[in-house]
């Protein structure tokens, strides 16, 4: 039986902080993980924004599991040719590689506000030779996992398709060559897919299970000879979702699945869509064993 609990990325629904904060509370689910609030990065948000979100997320008794940064979510000079395919989405905070090391502090300074364990962090926007820069890329997140530890926060890779570290085999890769309690993997099956591996079981077993921080769950259909997903429902898309949360089962994992969505919603209505989805986690959770 499952025994982890389901969180929120909470722009996924709404900007508006404190109706998510209740509809939390209304769904049951205990934790929230914070990416952009009221149309602002968390790691844009001044301390008076930030002391805004706290007292909310304490009023509603919720507790942030993760802070979604966008470290590393930028091009890599010299690093090659970007692979045009894919849509870079930096969540209202498009940042040069010359401010990583200040948003990487912020973002583990905003992390102990929350009393956060993890701050999600990339492997730069994806080049046509991903494979190239992998020496520069470990050197980076060593780098923030150092930072991590002194800070008391574990650094959480996101294996997001966009970004040189994209499937499973690429995460392998990384988390093989970088030997540090403080880096851990945030497990993105829907984003691995997309990528052209196949997430459960394939990619899955590639992955050392210990080193699987935190999950994103969202899910749709990849059309043939596209590279855009149509997100919908999870559950009824291509990811093996019942298969996956059966292995992390199976495995131990006891950290968090953040429901992401990415739907748009029925008739464009995305707090509705987000709310089909939460609901079908909740679910799909309860059901794995």
């Amino acid at each position: 039986m499952a025994n982890f609990p389901v969180a929120i990325i909470t722009d996924e629904f709404t900007q508006d902080f404190e109706r998510i904060c209740r509809t939390a509370v209304d769904m049951h689910i205990p934790a929230l993980e914070l990416r952009t609030v009221w149309d602002k990065n968390i790691v844009d948000m001044n301390d008076e924004e930030l002391r805004q979100v706290d007292q909310l997320a304490s009023e509603f008794k919720l507790k942030i599991v993760s802070i979604a940064s966008p470290v590393f979510k930028c091009t890599l000079p010299d690093g090659g040719d970007i692979d045009q395919r894919f849509e870079q989405d930096a969540f209202h905070s498009a940042h040069t590689y010359e401010d990583q090391p200040r948003i990487l502090a912020r973002a583990l300074e905003i992390a102990n506000i929350f009393e956060a364990p993890i701050v999600r962090v990339f492997s730069f926007w994806r080049t046509v030779e991903p494979a190239r820069i992998t020496a520069r890329i470990v050197e980076a997140l060593r780098g923030a996992a150092e930072q991590g530890a002194a800070a008391g926060v574990k650094i959480g890779l996101e294996n997001e398709h966009a970004c040189n570290i994209a499937t499973a085999s690429e995460s392998a890769t990384v988390l093989n060559a970088i030997d540090h309690p403080n880096l851990g993997l945030v497990w993105d099956p829907a984003n691995c897919y997309i990528a052209g591996e196949v997430p459960y079981p394939d990619g899955y077993n590639l992955l050392p299970a210990n080193r699987i921080l935190h999950v994103h769950a969202k899910d749709g259909v990849l059309p043939p000879g596209s590279d855009r997903m149509n997100w919908g429902d999870l559950g009824a898309g291509d990811v093996d979702w019942t298969g996956q949360l059966s292995a992390m089962v199976r495995d131990g994992y006891s950290g968090v699945v953040s429901l992401e969505t990415h739907w748009g919603g029925p008739g464009g209505d995305k707090f509705k869509g987000s709310s089909i989805c939460a609901r079908s986690l909740q679910r799909l959770v309860s059901e794995a064993a």
